[in-house]
């Protein structure tokens, strides 16, 4: 009986231990957390973040496909304009007219005229957009030395002192920034200014609803922003975790915000730390001039005709990875990974990819390992209606481990690349053709469908 009742002192004993334990620790973690809110500045300088109060910019460029073809031909403003991803492609940009009508994002261009056909539909032209995506960055270049490139159409501009040497208030040189661009480029932009690259991105998301096109959230601004925030529309939360936040109560950028730094980390790790200092107003990711190696580079297109005639597949597959091999030079990097994308008329996908022996930035030696995977793929009995090129595996040349002797050879392919990309440069897209049918790519596509 004596060893009964010991046996359940010890028991409980054990119990109390654990309780006890399990407070100290609750505690001490809300003792932390708080000392963290209190003592931001100390909690992220001693993790290696410099918290300093910047003025952070988002120029994004509003409907930009549009806006280029309106910039190519003025006769298009006002119009109801969707910009197609090809002659068998679907809608990918519209103008604000277009959206006022209804057209979809993404819907099919076949089904686009018969149901929309008020509508001019005109066929992308990247060569063009991105001659004056780079005018645009250039605008900006010229106003601030920190301009980071996010995209095509948007790029994050530091403006901190800015308004002194310019000596306009942050409203006026916004304004100024946007007429300059409009002026020199035809662009027109919409533009978010916040503490962190975050919030001047939910800035300019607002931005693009105002008639001003310019929003401004400061220190005051900031809560009301947030909590016009729903966390779908937050930098960085991606569809699938969005109706999770939602599940655990979380509705807007607001809420998220609120919840104590344990509690994040916990559930959403030291990014999602990271991503409420941000939106509480704290720069952690600062404006960077410098280029990031992406994680893989794809290029594809849409046939102008349904084919399986395999030649022609192979030419428009070259025509994609001497795309891609100018990507990789630009970006000063090399794939480790080639892969090859065929798509059927009724919009099945084949793919596979391969490893290469070393990385790679050359058409014909890409070329090798690709065609070799497209005719694993192909089927001559089926129609197919686009093929792509997609490269993983991407490391800077510079960090290319070298060989004691450089072969003779790669130095002559690498100043055939580099004369490939100076003559295009000079004479425009494809002033060399390689293939096996010779097909004339043009620099500059008309009109779809005229209404």
């Amino acid at each position: 009986m004596g060893k009964i009742k010991s046996d359940s002192n010890e028991s409980f004993f054990l119990c109390v231990k654990f309780l006890l334990g399990k407070i100290f620790t609750t505690v001490y973690y809300v003792v932390q957390s708080w000392y963290n809110m209190i003592n931001k500045e100390n909690y992220w300088t001693l993790r290696g973040y410099l918290l300093e109060q910047k003025y952070i910019a988002l120029i994004d460029c509003d409907s930009f496909f549009v806006s280029c073809e309106r910039a190519l031909n003025p006769d298009l403003q006002g119009k109801p304009v969707c910009v197609t991803s090809g002659e068998r492609g679907c809608v990918i940009a519209r103008s604000k007219e277009a959206k006022e009508m209804g057209i979809p994002m993404g819907h099919p261009l076949f089904m686009a005229v018969k149901d929309y056909p008020d509508c001019i539909y005109i066929s992308a032209n990247h060569v063009d957009y991105g001659k004056i995506s780079n005018s645009v960055m250039s605008v900006l270049r010229s106003i601030s030395p920190t301009v980071e490139v996010y995209s095509i159409d948007e790029a994050f501009v530091d403006l901190t002192g800015l308004s002194k040497l310019y000596k306009k208030n942050y409203y006026q040189l916004a304004t100024w920034i946007r007429e300059r661009i409009l002026e020199e480029t035809g662009i027109p932009v919409s533009i978010g200014i916040s503490r962190t690259k975050s919030l001047a991105k939910l800035a300019s998301d607002k931005a693009k609803n105002l008639d001003s096109h310019i929003c401004i959230a400061g220190k005051c601004g900031i809560t009301k922003l947030l909590r016009q925030t729903s966390v779908d529309e937050i930098w960085g939360i991606g569809r699938k975790l969005a109706p999770k936040l939602r599940g655990l109560g979380i509705k807007t950028a607001y809420d998220y915000v609120q919840k104590n730094d344990v509690w994040i980390k916990n559930r959403f790790g030291k990014t999602g730390l990271e991503l409420k200092y941000e939106l509480s107003g704290n720069l952690i990711s600062k404006v960077s001039t410098g280029k990031t190696v992406p994680k893989s580079i794809s290029d594809s297109k849409a046939f102008e005709e349904f084919s399986n005639d395999l030649n022609y597949i192979k030419n428009e597959l070259m025509v994609h990875i001497h795309a891609v091999c100018r990507k990789l030079r630009r970006y000063d990097c090399k794939c480790g990974v080639v892969g090859v994308m065929l798509r059927t008329k009724d919009f099945r996908v084949y793919f596979n990819k391969t490893n290469t022996e070393h990385p790679l930035d050359f058409e014909f030696e890409i070329s090798q390992i690709a065609f070799p995977i497209l005719e694993q793929l192909y089927n001559p009995k089926i129609i197919y209606r686009s093929v792509g090129i997609v490269l993983e595996d991407l490391s800077s040349s510079s960090n290319e481990q070298l060989g004691l002797f450089k072969n003779e050879s790669d130095e002559k392919k690498e100043n055939l690349a580099k004369s490939l990309d100076k003559l295009e440069a000079k004479f425009g897209r494809n002033i060399v053709q390689t293939g096996f049918t010779n097909k004339f790519v043009p620099p500059k596509q008309d009109f779809v469908i005229k209404p």
